[in-house]
């Protein structure tokens, strides 16, 4: 699942095919499905699928690593990140900035849920890199050891180069959103492989001690009780 919802996390690669007319370049991908927009149904629906399979996978996958340490909440941010991407669909720009002028590009609820969505990335995100380097013992947490950091680094400075528009200075914050992206893609991709390698990997089989050949177990007497010490005393 989570494989599949890193493909669809980058739909955007359609407009290659699709006729959205917006330059990829000056544009917010969540323009495509702006309320004004043509092709909304198609990658708003594409969107929502994307996000119910990262909330669901995210709450299969999420005792694989344990359900009450580091991990465990790391799985929790994941599925909120799928829940407030469902969110960010249902509550879209009403215009697209990039292509009208008197489109503002900041529409308040849009704005407020884009916000959580980057607040639970970047929580799956910390907590899972801070957690598997920890526990790198476990099947699946040393790739996630490595590679997490490394995409958390990439992820940060691709979202903060995309506020342009809202500090007022807009233009090219398209190429480093569409960057942001394809990490998370890749976040995805890791967090699948890892979990696939988890679920591959047998339970470590529990041994039970065997005496040693020719001895045999001590088997210690009950205690005896009052009457039976009087009875052997009187004998």
């Amino acid at each position: 699942m989570l494989a599949a919802a890193a493909v669809l996390y980058n739909a955007w690669i359609l407009e290659v095919v699709v006729p959205t007319y917006l330059d990829s370049r000056h544009s917010y991908v969540s323009e495509l499905y702006a309320a004004d927009q043509p092709y909304r149904w198609l990658f708003g629906n594409l969107e929502l699928v994307c996000a119910a399979l990262i909330s669901v996978a995210a709450l299969v996958c999420r005792g694989l690593f344990g359900r009450h340490t580091a991990a465990g909440a790391g799985w929790w941010a994941l599925a909120g990140f799928g829940a407030a991407s469902v969110a960010d669909v249902l509550l879209p720009m009403s215009c697209a900035p990039s292509v009208r002028p008197d489109c503002q590009p900041l529409h308040p609820w849009h704005t407020l849920t884009s916000a959580l969505v980057h607040l639970c990335l970047f929580a799956s995100l910390a907590l899972l890199s801070w957690w598997s380097p920890r526990h790198a013992s476990r099947p699946g947490a040393a790739r996630i050891a490595w590679w997490g950091p490394r995409l958390l680094v990439c992820a940060l400075v691709s979202s903060l180069l995309t506020v342009g528009p809202l500090l007022g200075h807009p233009g090219w914050h398209g190429v480093p959103q569409r960057a942001h992206l394809l990490v998370v893609g890749a976040w995805l991709l890791l967090l699948a492989c890892a979990a696939h390698t988890a679920l591959q990997t047998p339970a470590p089989a529990v041994r039970t001690p065997v005496p040693a050949h020719g001895t045999l177990p001590r088997v210690h007497a009950p205690p005896r009780s009052a009457h039976d010490r009087t009875a052997t005393r009187n004998r």
